[in-house]
Parts: C-alpha cells; sequence; structure tokens
C-alpha cells in the first residue's frame, strides 16, 4: 500500500525478484512511478478498504507492507491484512518513531522513516530475512534480527539453540528488549536477535524459518 518513492522501490525490486506484486494508492498518477517495464498490478483505492484489498488479491498475498504517507493509514492496513485475511509477514512504515512501541504490542514490525532502507523493509517481508543491526569491526560477526517460524512458538530458547546451534543475544517483546533465561520461552510476536559469524548466518536463517523436527 502506498506508491511514493518507498513504496514504488520495493514494488520494482520484489517484481525484479520474481514475486507477484499488487500495488494499492487513492491517486493513478501515483503508478507512474512504477515505469512501463512494471508487470504488477495496480488497484486504486484506499489501502485499509477491505474490497480494494480483495481487488489487490491480499487473499493469495505471502506478504504485505504499508508504506503510504500517513502512520494511522499504514497501521490500520497492515492489522487488516494480518487479523482480517491472515497475512503473516506485514510491516508499516512510520514516520513517528515514539509510536512503535505501540504497534509492537500490536504485533506488527515497524520501520521508522528516519532509519528506513529498501533491505530492511525487503528482509522482514520476505523469508529466510536476516536484518542485522550490528557487525564486530572486522565483519566477521554480526548481530542479526533473524525470524523464527510459527512452528517455534512454545519451544524454550535454550531448546531452539540447542536445535539450530545459534546463540540467541536477546530478544524484543512488546517493544522491549531482554535477555533470554534458560527457561524463557519464545512467544508469538517475539523479535529474535541471534550474535554470529556472518558465514553461518544464511545456515541459521534456513533453519529458524523451518518448523522444528519432531521428536
Amino acid at each position: 500500500m502506498g506508491c511514493g518513492r518507498v513504496g514504488s522501490t520495493l514494488a520494482k525490486s520484489l517484481s525484479k525478484r520474481g514475486h507477484d506484486v499488487a500495488v494499492i494508492d487513492v491517486e493513478p498518477a501515483s503508478f507512474r512511478r512504477l515505469g512501463s517495464s512494471f508487470e504488477g498490478m495496480t488497484v486504486t483505492g484506499l489501502g485499509f478498504d477491505r474490497d480494494t484489498l480483495r481487488s489487490a488479491r491480499i487473499d493469495e498475498a505471502y506478504a504485505f507492507a504499508a508504506v503510504s504517507s500517513g502512520d494511522n493509514s499504514n497501521i490500520l492496513a497492515a492489522r487488516v491484512a494480518r487479523e482480517t485475511f491472515g497475512v503473516e509477514h506485514v510491516v508499516a512504515r512510520i514516520y513517528d518513531p515514539g509510536r512503535a512501541m505501540v504497534y509492537q504490542r500490536l504485533g506488527i514490525p515497524t520501520v521508522a522513516t528516519v532509519r528506513w532502507t529498501s533491505d530492511q523493509m525487503l528482509q522482514r517481508l520476505l523469508p529466510q530475512g536476516s536484518v542485522p543491526s550490528m557487525t564486530d569491526p572486522s565483519g566477521r560477526v554480526v548481530v542479526a534480527e533473524v525470524p523464527l517460524a510459527k512452528g517455534w512458538i512454545g519451544k524454550r530458547i535454550s531448546e531452539i539453540e540447542s536445535i539450530t546451534s545459534s546463540r540467541i543475544a536477546f530478544l524484543s517483546r512488546l517493544g522491549e528488549g531482554m535477555v533470554p533465561g534458560p527457561n524463557t520461552v519464545f512467544q508469538d510476536g517475539d523479535l529474535v536477535h541471534v550474535a554470529a559469524a556472518i558465514q553461518d548466518l544464511p545456515r541459521i536463517e534456513k533453519l529458524y524459518d523451518q518448523a522444528p523436527p519432531a521428536h
């Protein structure tokens, strides 16, 4: 939702990667930013309107990004996509970082404009995407947010580390950071931050994206 500079860049990037993309905007003229080579769908309307979302085939969507110019519209559209249509991978752009904690408590990952990059937004939408937050001076070690598949919900952090041979540095839960203890359980909505050697990150991403092995 939103075909400004951010939305059009995202749409074209996703389309070039082979994804089917639908773009929603209230102004038809905004779609000119996509260029003549864009092969996706364009839908004129409000991104939080259910009929508009259905026209954009939200029922088939793997992910939804709300990147219009309004915080309230973005969070409302993101909530409708997740809560009404069951889209699992949802992210909302916000202009007011002070609202981030409120949105986090609603279970909607947000990216503030002041630190927005195309890579951050894409990595929150696509599978096996980590979002690096710190790299050591040598470039060999990274702390990165890595999404965990729903199947890990209810597992202890220590068990996840053991199964995946990874080190979870901290969690973000309801907008607040916490260092997991031996009995901390992974909950729906938790954001997991992993400390890993840079070359080991793809292996961890792949394991986290899969359901845990059955015992």
